[in-house]
């Protein structure tokens, strides 16, 4: 499990608002930045293509929200449906990952503070645990 060339873009989904963050090129340092409204509609898949486009974004983490037993919830079907979606949408240039995301919301809410949506922070946590397990 190597770490691509480029940025990743972490996605905390939500079918309200889907959190997001970004690594910088060396894959070392995770920020969030401006939260995606309703990632399911066309407009809001088109943002999500447009951040992959803008960043040069070479890999797309999407938190599965599995519960705590480690089994799928309502939820994770839909993360699921959304990453499936938003795969076929970028093909192959682009590889779309689903990762474990059980507590990064809680960790978020905690870290509290800045003008950033706990969704992107909560990405932000999904991503720096996803690039310390590379």
């Amino acid at each position: 499990m190597s770490r691509p060339a480029g940025r990743v873009l972490a996605l905390d989904y939500g079918s309200a608002r889907c959190g997001c963050a970004l690594s910088d090129p060396t894959g070392t340092l995770a920020t969030p930045i401006e939260a995606v409204e309703r990632p399911g509609t066309r407009k809001g898949m088109g943002r999500v293509l447009g951040l992959v486009r803008e960043h040069a974004v070479a890999l797309v983490v999407v938190g599965l929200p599995l519960g705590l037993s480690g089994r799928d919830t309502p939820q994770t079907e839909e993360a699921r449906a959304f990453a499936a979606a938003l795969a076929e949408r970028l093909g192959e240039r682009v590889p779309v990952e689903l990762y474990d995301e059980r507590f990064t919301t809680r960790i978020a809410q905690r870290s509290g503070g800045d003008e950033t949506s706990e969704d992107s922070r909560a990405a932000a946590v999904l991503l720096e645990d996803w690039l310390a397990s590379r």
